[in-house]
């Protein structure tokens, strides 16, 4: 048994090609990367469902969909999500939706035997004040951040009910913590969305329209951003070759200032236009960069490039324009 594996955990359960594998949220941002991951990588037994067919909300909805359908693994990257502002202006929502759709689905899965869980987190789950980059070790040493505290707190929840199911029935869960992510199915409704498909509406649009671009806060907040696609093969690596209670980051080791952020994402929508900060406190924390070591030392690294990333999400963003609209 190597070192890693004695510390994080020694691979006792993997998924074979004909496993059959449930994504909860398969039709948004991470649980499609995953989805397209999968059927990548050979995977041909896949099912999901929109929010449309089964409110994940429904206790009811969800065990029956459990009973008749069976999966042996669970991805689940169901979630309410959104930035800053609706976090502000819907932390009931926050709290409640999030809540209930990780017990239902965590609950269910655990009652109907599957063999094995993938807990999407959130790097919002570790403390203001902790040290970055963020440790794994740093959960629950401290108060998180103020802006997205009920969606935080939801998570650490299902981190909590997964982690103690583990503890008093064996349930084989695991719980991975990705940097911000964007990419193809993001959420671009600007008074839902989150960092950087906010950025990418709003260059495109003021170049369209000739205007100049207005962002919150001052841009000195840093962020860690991955392209959905890094996130999704880091979901299906660590199902595949980590058992263990405890959390893994993914992330690519680096941070940018909002404003770098916002100066790549205008080089890659071709705008020639003026960017304006509007100051103020509306920034969120002042830095998120998670410590990715244990993933690296598991054998899983991204691929894609923060450029590389953005301009893959731009082509999709204006191919999907219209019906995003």
């Amino acid at each position: 048994m190597s070192l890693v594996a004695q510390k994080y955990g020694l691979l006792i359960n993997k998924m074979e090609k004909n496993s059959k594998i449930y994504i909860a949220g398969n039709t948004g941002l991470v649980g499609s990367a995953i989805e397209r991951e999968l059927k990548k990588q050979g995977y041909a037994n896949i099912i999901g469902n929109a929010s449309k067919e089964i409110d994940l909300r429904n206790q009811k909805r969800v065990e029956e969909f459990f009973e008749q359908n069976h999966p042996e693994y669970v991805f689940m990257a169901a979630a309410k999500v959104g930035g800053v502002k609706a976090n502000v202006e819907y932390p009931a929502d926050f709290i409640y939706d999030n809540t209930q759709i990780q017990n239902n689905l965590i609950m269910s899965a655990w009652r109907n035997g599957v063999k094995k869980f993938c807990f999407l987190g959130s790097n919002c789950i570790y403390p203001k004040a902790a040290p970055q980059p963020y440790k794994e070790e740093s959960f629950l040493q401290g108060r998180v951040e103020e802006t997205n505290e009920p969606y935080a707190i939801a998570k650490i929840n299902g981190i909590k009910l997964g982690q103690s199911l583990n503890i008093q029935h064996g349930f084989n869960f695991i719980t991975v913590i990705p940097a911000s992510l964007f990419g193809p199915n993001d959420n671009f409704d600007l008074q839902q969305s989150h960092l950087v498909p906010a950025l990418i509406r709003k260059f495109h649009e003021a170049k369209l329209n000739n205007k100049e671009v207005q962002l919150w806060g001052t841009g000195e907040s840093r962020r860690e951003i991955m392209h959905v696609d890094d996130a999704a093969k880091a979901c299906i690596f660590l199902m595949n070759n980590y058992d263990s209670l405890e959390i893994v980051n993914v992330g690519v080791d680096q941070d940018y200032s909002i404003k770098e952020i916002a100066e790549i994402v205008k080089k890659v929508t071709d705008y020639n236009g003026k960017i304006n900060f509007e100051g103020g406190e509306r920034s969120g924390i002042k830095r998120k960069l998670l410590d990715s070591t244990k993933a690296r030392l598991l054998g899983w690294k991204p691929d894609l490039n923060i450029e590389e990333g953005l301009k893959k999400t731009y082509e999709w963003f204006k191919e999907n324009y219209d019906s995003l609209n």
